[in-house]
């Protein structure tokens, strides 16, 4: 099972999309107040416990207590902010996003499982 790192600085997350040159970054933005997000958030930990792939980073977001990286992560990836929301960075940038009730692990499964 794959684990999902929150992140809390920009520094982190300037640090995981750098580091997607070498390894892809799911990031996920989610609302603890929110529950689109509540299930968003089922259906990415479910994909997480059946088989994700292993050669994906995954972090989440937690747009109400970490706003201001909310909104960072919007302006810096150039991705309308959105909650719940998933984007898929690869070498920089983002190559998939989607959110609300779209954020499925069929979804997850469909995008990640082809890198």
């Amino acid at each position: 099972m794959a684990t999902m790192t929150k992140m809390t600085t920009n520094e982190q997350l300037l640090d995981a999309v750098e580091a997607s040159n070498q390894k892809a970054l799911l990031l996920f933005k989610h609302s603890t107040r929110c529950p689109i997000s509540a299930r968003a958030y089922e259906q990415v930990t479910a994909y997480l416990k059946d088989q994700p792939n292993e050669e994906v980073k995954y972090a989440m977001i937690d747009v109400i207590a970490d706003r201001a990286l909310s909104n960072e992560a919007a302006e810096s990836l150039n991705i309308k902010h959105e909650s719940p929301q998933v984007i898929l960075v690869r070498q920089g940038a983002p190559v998939w996003h989607t959110s609300h009730s779209h954020i499925t692990t069929e979804a997850l499964r469909g995008n990640l499982d082809k890198l």
